[in-house]
């Protein structure tokens, strides 16, 4: 059914993954966000909140803890990958965005989708403060 690259996911590059993160990612929050019924226009900005980098960021951090040693080591690479960062967000912001996506599309293109779901829902709980 799906093109999957050729490559096995762990030897793309971390912005190639992230690049596939993020539109699995969109997709994974404007389905949740249809399913739950509203207008169209309050369901995109509920998105665009969802999906923007500073919340991306806090996402990566939520997951830290619960992640295997394979995933962390995707999530660095991710983060450490070198590529401009948009004015809109802070350097490390966007790094830890991006660090998120690497994540995202690496479970992806594993064919994890268990995996992904779980720590996606873990991403979007509510941190506890």
């Amino acid at each position: 059914m799906w093109n999957y690259p050729d490559d096995a996911p762990e030897r793309l590059a971390p912005l190639a993954l992230a690049y596939i993160g993020d539109a699995v990612f969109e997709l994974y929050i404007r389905t949740g966000l249809v399913k739950q019924g509203g207008k169209i226009n309050a369901l995109h900005s509920q998105a665009v909140r969802l999906v923007k980098g500073s919340a991306m960021a806090a996402y990566y951090q939520q997951l830290e803890p619960h992640l295997q040693p394979e995933e962390m080591e995707i999530m660095r690479r991710g983060r450490n990958a070198k590529s401009r960062h948009p004015r809109s967000a802070g350097v490390q912001e966007y790094h830890m965005s991006t660090g998120f996506e690497a994540l995202v599309g690496y479970l992806f293109l594993k064919k994890q989708e268990d995996r992904l779901v779980q720590l996606l829902n873990i991403a979007l709980e509510k941190p506890e403060h």
